[in-house]
């Protein structure tokens, strides 16, 4: 999330007080690098007109810069703040995007183009992306309506996303759903039953977002990935403040291996995790896993899921 105080300190400093320095070295061991952009990245429009709604994320031009320190290939901007700042805010986003060479999925200028897969690739191997949000519908793309590929998985994962994972060619295919409530610990009923059917459809794995608090690994699934930067005030008990970085390692058969790296999320600034920060990630992601029987190893200062 990189607008409201993110957006303050983008036009004030430059884009690389964002991160220390150590986390961009952890960032440049990928070789492809997707995330979740919570927020439009544009000068223009006005807040999205709906009843209650409480917040707004708009970053200023500066935050691809951001994004191409981190070396970002592909984000999805299938959520509830793609449209924040309306349609002509959502376009510039993508322009923003496609001008700095990062790809973008979970929508668009019309519901096809909001549906359609990125493929990106390093070293020969083909990673499809597939972004899709539960929530809200009215920032839903039509075919004469930008917006973002929107899918009620409280009632199922619809025919169109199914086909959708099947008709992809890549050596992989990565879908990465924003699903559930905020401030949730465990994912709820819908998220869990929706993830074998990505999984059935033929995703290599499911990545989700949405709880802003990292939860638990159950085969292929990562439930959600928590925060990578924000400026949210701190609940005490759910620890928002402190998060994962997700590396995977993936191959022809599938996810091989994942490394989760603990990160303390400073106000508007993401460094390492260490002393007893990092123990309560440890603690709190084994406890997590271990829920859906799933064993977490340590190595040095990562966390350990293994697939084969």
């Amino acid at each position: 999330m990189l607008g409201r105080g993110v957006a303050e300190r983008l036009r004030a400093a430059p884009a690389g007080l964002l991160f220390a320095p150590e986390v961009v070295e952890v960032c440049e061991e990928a070789d492809l690098f997707v995330l979740n952009l919570e927020c439009c990245i544009s000068e223009r429009g006005a807040p999205w007109r709906a009843p209650g709604k409480p917040f707004f994320f708009r970053a200023p031009p500066a935050a691809v810069e951001a994004l191409v320190e981190l070396g970002v290939d592909c984000v999805t901007l299938a959520n509830n703040h793609a449209l924040d700042f309306g349609a002509d805010a959502l376009i510039d986003t993508l322009e923003h995007l496609s001008a700095a060479g990062i790809s973008c999925v979970g929508a668009g200028p019309n519901v096809a183009a909001a549906r359609t897969a990125s493929v990106i690739e390093s070293k020969g191997f083909r990673l499809a992306v597939i972004g899709v949000t539960d929530h809200p519908e009215d920032f839903a793309a039509a075919e004469d309506r930008p917006g973002v590929a929107y899918a009620d998985l409280r009632t199922g994962v619809p025919e169109w996303l199914a086909e959708a994972i099947g008709a992809v060619d890549a050596d992989a295919v990565l879908v990465t759903p924003h699903w559930g409530p905020n401030t949730s610990p465990d994912p709820v009923r819908h998220v869990r039953e929706a993830a074998p059917a990505l999984l059935t459809a033929g995703a290599s794995l499911v990545a989700g977002h949405s709880a802003h608090v990292f939860q638990g690994v159950q085969g292929r699934v990562l439930y959600d990935l928590g925060d990578f930067i924000d400026d949210y005030v701190t609940d005490p008990a759910l620890r928002n403040d402190l998060g994962l970085l997700f590396l995977l390692t993936l191959d022809l058969a599938g996810p091989v291996r994942l490394e989760a790296i603990p990160l303390k999320l400073e106000f508007c600034y993401t460094r390492l995790a260490d002393g007893d920060e990092a123990g309560w990630i440890r603690r709190r992601f084994r406890a997590a896993c271990a829920a859906f029987g799933t064993e977490v190893g340590e190595r040095g200062d990562r966390l350990l899921v293994s697939w084969r």
